[in-house]
């Protein structure tokens, strides 16, 4: 099967690519376009760690190919880092020990950013259960969450 050329829009900017009807989202961002925040950890949607926005929805770019992105607009770590909300975000999780090695963080800020844009102020069970799909190994997540919350009490 030959391959096939693919336009979206990622972090704000237009990006072509021709690829393999089989590749996957997070290796096109990963090695057509150099965007390496974006993990790969289980390659089977379970972990979280290659969830990105697309369309302002959180998802695993692992499970999607990349030619299902066609005329989309996809949001990676890289692109949320370039927001004004980041800095409050990176604070939060720092200030309340949200991150340890870090495998998991661009996973865990792409899914926190989704719920922060449907919820403005989520209850802590609302935090965990958005947050249900990303798994941590090191934090053991109470200050993953506490960063969430500290992050909605302040905006509010």
């Amino acid at each position: 099967m030959g391959k096939a050329a693919i336009t979206l829009t990622v972090n704000g900017a237009e990006a072509d690519g021709l690829v393999e009807p089989r590749r996957t989202l997070a290796d096109f961002l990963r090695e057509d376009l150099a965007l390496t925040g974006t993990k790969l950890g289980c390659e089977q949607g379970v972990c979280g760690a290659c969830t990105v926005l697309l369309d302002g929805q959180a998802v695993r770019s692992c499970l999607l190919f990349a030619v299902q992105a066609q005329g989309a607009s996809v949001t990676t770590v890289e692109g949320l880092a370039a927001s004004e909300d980041f800095d409050a975000l990176q604070k939060a999780f720092s200030d309340n020990h949200g991150l340890q090695c870090g495998y998991c963080t661009p996973g865990v800020l792409m899914t926190t950013r989704a719920l922060l844009d449907t919820l403005s102020s989520p209850s802590e069970n609302e935090i965990r259960e958005a947050l249900s799909g990303n798994i941590c190994r090191c934090t053991g997540y109470h200050g993953i969450v506490e960063a969430v919350k500290e992050l909605t009490a302040a905006q509010a």
